[in-house]
């Protein structure tokens, strides 16, 4: 209850980036209700713990998000604090996004060797190895980078980044999220930024999304007023994108949006995991007096039904759409390939 001299508990992984978000968001709120006091409460998950095997093998779509919703179903926190990218496009019964942030820069960047004398991956020499995490990213880019060898790292930014830079080390570069290396106060790293022409991001990447209980209506209302509009809509197609097409950590998937002057337009690729094969296409949807909606009405309460339901349904068959002209060019077949491919012999427990 987020009355006076209330305290709300707040959930977080333990990672330093995680908590950077957290507390970000935190301080948001606490100036908006300098009344409330925020408990941080952290934990592990399952994306944290399991170090030693690919995020695409590990057969969990709720890699860094499982544990923090157990503790807000049993209302051990009151609140969680997500990286939307991470948050699985279709959510425990009971739990919805109280808030989704303004988004930061989307775009992936390649982060060279410390001391290293090149700048792009163009330069690489053939055979240099670059880290990544992710196949929606060594997929588009073994598609564009034919001659660089891509291998995964695991571990937390300030983990990875040590690898990068040991001397004996076998990375070359590693990419990592733009928004991600900007809150952890590591722009003077970025040696390239990847534009969508040759890397479109992961679906939500750069937002940030607060997740709580769906019956909590006064921590939805507080939350709701960190809503940002164009945010919320970009986010809301490229999730609806990926949940027709049932994507995750083990399908490269990809998108890049714009809201426009008139509603929302939407980019979107389905690659194999060896980037041989690829599908792509574009979709935008216009919404009905468009103009007077989008520069008037402020959005509150993605799931409370408080913005405004033409534009939000709009924004959702945007998405829909797309995965759709996807899944007729052919989609579903590298789809369930790069599944097959990706997942482990026996499950982590």
């Amino acid at each position: 209850m987020a009355g006076e001299g209330s305290l709300l508990r707040v959930g977080s992984r333990k990672s330093e980036l995680a908590l950077i978000q957290t507390k970000y968001v935190i301080s948001l709120l606490q100036k908006i209700r300098p009344e409330i006091q925020f408990e941080l409460v952290t934990m592990a998950t399952t994306g944290d713990k399991v170090l030693d095997v690919a995020l695409s093998k590990i057969g969990e779509k709720s890699l860094f998000t499982k544990e923090l919703e157990i503790a807000l179903e049993k209302k051990e926190v009151d609140f969680v604090v997500h990286s939307l990218k991470d948050l699985p496009t279709i959510l425990p019964e009971g739990m919805v996004i109280g808030s989704v942030l303004e988004r930061e820069d989307p775009r992936d960047a390649v982060v060279m060797k410390q001391g290293s004398a090149f700048s792009c991956l163009a330069d690489l020499p053939p055979g240099a190895v670059i880290g990544t995490s992710s196949l929606r990213r060594s997929a588009q880019l073994k598609l564009n980078f034919p001659q660089l060898k891509f291998q995964d790292i695991r571990g937390n930014l300030n983990t990875r980044l040590r690898k990068l830079d040991d001397k004996d080390g076998v990375y070359a570069a590693i990419i990592l999220a733009v928004a991600g290396i900007s809150r952890m106060g590591w722009i003077d790293r970025i040696s390239e930024y990847l534009e969508p022409s040759s890397c479109m991001h992961a679906v939500g990447q750069g937002a940030l999304g607060v997740e709580c209980r769906e019956g909590d209506v006064e921590t939805l209302n507080l939350l709701s007023s960190l809503h940002h509009r164009e945010t919320v809509l970009r986010t809301v197609a490229e999730r609806s994108f990926l949940r027709v097409l049932e994507g995750g950590c083990s399908v490269p998937v990809a998108v890049t949006s714009r809201v426009t002057e008139a509603g929302i337009s939407l980019d979107g690729g389905v690659w194999s995991i060896d980037g041989t094969k690829s599908v792509s296409g574009t979709n935008s949807v216009v919404f009905k007096n468009s103009t007077d909606a989008l520069k008037q009405r402020s959005y509150v309460g993605i799931s409370a039904n408080q913005i405004e339901a033409e534009i939000l349904s709009g924004a959702e068959l945007c998405g829909r759409e797309l995965a759709e002209l996807l899944i007729s060019k052919g989609a579903e077949p590298i789809l369930k390939e790069a599944k097959a491919q990706s997942v482990m012999a026996e499950p982590v427990k």
